[in-house]
């Protein structure tokens, strides 16, 4: 008889039917039935924020790309240039 200890053993995977229920009883006992609206409240709003901060990040990638494909503005030399007035200061 030889045991096969490679062989991989999966301890953690999606809980069932009966363990939802389980695992719901128990945050039910944790939370009380009034403090669970408010927990779920603030989850919704972190995920809310990611979920914006994530499209900021998007948009500003987005952003800068579109400005890396644009040329930059050519420069014209026969226009005339300005003249600086240089003032000078009395003592």
């Amino acid at each position: 008889m030889t045991i096969n200890l490679l062989k991989p053993v999966l301890l953690l995977s999606m809980p069932g039917g009966s363990e939802w229920i389980l695992i719901l009883l128990v945050v039910l006992l944790f939370f009380g039935g009034k403090k669970i609206p408010d927990l779920m409240r603030g989850i919704g709003k972190g995920v809310r924020e990611f979920n914006d901060a994530k499209e900021h990040v998007k948009n500003e990638i987005d952003a800068g790309m579109r400005e890396k494909d644009i040329p930059p503005p050519v420069q014209r030399t026969d226009a005339p240039r300005q003249q600086q007035v240089v003032r000078e200061k009395t003592s």
